[in-house]
């Protein structure tokens, strides 16, 4: 209850700004016309410096009349050099503007019976490229059994003349341990 006075008004100060910019920021919160103003105001603003930003930059990015000059010159070049390829990148770009032009309802009735042959004949040959992936296939996997068992019965007969081998190994060791054990007992007797 004893606090100092000089810190109770410093408390009041600071209280009464504080609610000096709240009373300010609800003001302007509740006056729309000037939000929307500031608002079409930072826009024209931005849009302005990013016009004079791209200006700048185009000016910066346009070519000069040598460099104009030099790039025809090169394209010249090139098409005297490659004139087969010249006419195959023609005939594919006509290509494909042909086929992202949208057909008219004349060129459906014409050609719809062509196009559905066409796409008919791609499935059949997409169907008989699949089937002969498949027996390839197959015909790989066969084989690879073939040989897979061919590898197993030959490891089998190897481990079966091997264990053979050594049993008979093992026989003839025991044999002869037996005679020397009997051999051993006979000359103690």
């Amino acid at each position: 209850m004893g606090q100092d006075p000089a810190a109770i008004r410093q408390e009041i100060e600071q209280t009464r700004a504080h609610m000096g910019e709240t009373v300010d920021a609800l003001g302007y919160k509740a006056d729309v016309p000037a939000r929307a103003k500031d608002s079409v105001s930072d826009k024209v603003d931005s849009l302005k410096s990013k016009l004079t930003g791209a200006g700048a930059h185009l000016a910066d990015a346009a070519p000069d009349a040598n460099d104009v000059k030099d790039g025809a010159q090169q394209a010249v070049g090139i098409v005297q050099e490659n004139p087969l390829g010249l006419a195959v990148g023609a005939a594919a770009l006509g290509f494909l503007a042909g086929i992202m032009v949208p057909s008219t309802k004349i060129e459906d009735e014409r050609l719809g019976p062509v196009a559905d042959q066409v796409k008919q004949q791609a499935r059949d040959t997409g169907q008989e490229a699949l089937e002969h992936g498949r027996q390839i296939a197959q015909e790989t996997a066969e084989t690879a059994t073939a040989k897979a068992q061919e590898a197993l019965s030959e490891v089998k007969e190897n481990a079966q003349d091997s264990a053979e081998a050594h049993a008979q190994d093992l026989s003839e060791s025991a044999k002869e341990s037996a005679q020397q054990v009997h051999q051993a007992a006979t000359s103690i007797r």
